[in-house]
């Protein structure tokens, strides 16, 4: 019986298309954090207020819509939703090369929050729709996959544009990208039962409409890992410059991705097969030791270490809390789950950048890294250990 369940397809067209459209926009976004900062320094004459206020403007935008793009999704034909989102995008990732002015870019900037936002989310909805019930967990995680690679693709080519051609050559290939998510994305042919939204009675307004609370839980847990990950994110090619390691931030991100590569196929089965505690608890595990041990690297095996186990960990925990979020909602909520699931992640990262920041300013990166991020991990270890007690009951 187990064999037939997971001989179910995993890798459908849908799928396959929700997973590259997913990948297209993600990657145009960590191509814009590594070189909007250049472009705007110089093409604009702003300095690092400016971009960082680039970011600032993306982050409102997202935030912002990520709740009510849970209803959009839950609400609309779930096709005809993604094929306007994705076009969006579009749209505006060939306006960023006729922004005459650094208000514009901001405009454009909270615009794209917006768009990324309904898009990754409606994204993530139907991939988790479409997946056989037996295989979520597993094809979660592979769907996690695409915005895992995306992170260290798009730097890479927002970086390599910058450094060879120009801001226009950017915004072009964004845009081209953001075509091909269209088709990709948009352009799937999805069962009724997936894309049409079921038929409820009006009812009013209430935090209810916007969070699933079923969903809190795991998503809230996420949350807290994510806020250990965003120092990471945000601070660690100022740390490997302090390091003497420059050079080898881009090799970092590239183990950190080749971990979660290598680890995805078996992760997801284990998750199906044995439940979340098996996958959950070694990733705490391992992302802490991650941590601890990026605090006190010296050298380039150090942090090639650092990575491959952060790697491990966090893409065997995040994939098994979005999976739990998703599935503790009906399928007629599963749009307001994902985007709950998100929104935590979004306010976290957030929240990181300026918590985090103050702590990295006055004790040093290598303290946050080693003990506020190792003590941030074990309280999600409590809440997880707490809620799984409380959820088995």
């Amino acid at each position: 019986m187990d064999k037939d369940k997971h001989s179910t397809p995993l890798w459908t067209r849908e799928f396959l298309g929700m997973s590259l459209g997913n990948f297209l926009i993600y990657i145009a976004q960590y191509a814009m954090i590594a070189a909007l900062p250049i472009v705007i320094m110089t093409e604009y004459g702003g300095g690092d207020v400016e971009a960082g206020l680039a970011m600032t403007f993306f982050q409102v935008g997202t935030v912002a819509a990520r709740p009510c793009a849970g209803i959009l999704i839950d609400s609309l034909n779930k096709r005809r939703l993604m094929l306007a989102i994705t076009t969006a995008f579009f749209l505006v990732m060939t306006a960023f090369a006729f922004a005459s002015a650094l208000s514009v870019l901001y405009g454009l900037r909270l615009l794209h929050g917006i768009i990324f936002a309904v898009a990754t989310t409606t994204a993530a909805a139907i991939a988790a729709l479409i997946l056989p019930p037996a295989r979520k967990g597993e094809g979660i995680g592979y769907f996690a996959l695409s915005t895992n690679l995306a992170m260290v693709v798009g730097p890479m080519i927002g970086l390599l544009l910058m450094e060879h051609f120009s801001a226009s050559a950017l915004f072009c290939l964004l845009s081209v990208l953001a075509a091909v998510s269209i088709a990709a994305g948009g352009g799937q042919k999805l069962p009724d039962a997936v894309i049409l939204p079921e038929k409820r009675s009006a009812r009013t307004l209430s935090v209810s409409t916007f969070i699933e609370r079923k969903a809190l839980p795991p998503a809230l847990i996420a949350g807290i890992l994510f806020f250990a990950y965003g120092s990471v994110l945000t601070f660690i090619p100022l740390y490997t410059r302090g390091l003497g390691l420059s050079s080898e931030t881009s090799l970092f991100y590239a183990c950190y991705a080749g971990a979660i590569l290598v680890t995805r196929p078996f992760i997801g089965r284990i998750f199906d097969r044995k439940g979340p505690d098996y996958t959950v608890y070694p990733g705490l595990c391992l992302f802490a030791a991650g941590m601890f041990l990026l605090g006190r690297i010296d050298g380039l095996s150090g942090l090639i270490t650092a990575a491959l186990l952060l790697g491990a960990g966090f893409g065997a925990v995040t994939p098994a809390l979005q999976t739990l979020a998703v599935r503790s909602a009906p399928a007629a909520r599963a749009g307001v789950a994902t985007a709950t699931y998100f929104w935590s992640l979004d306010i976290s990262v957030g929240l990181a950048a300026a918590g985090l920041g103050v702590v990295a300013v006055s004790y040093g990166y290598a303290f946050t890294y080693s003990i506020v991020d190792v003590a941030v991990i074990a309280l999600g270890t409590v809440c997880y250990t707490l809620w799984r007690k409380h959820s088995k009951k």
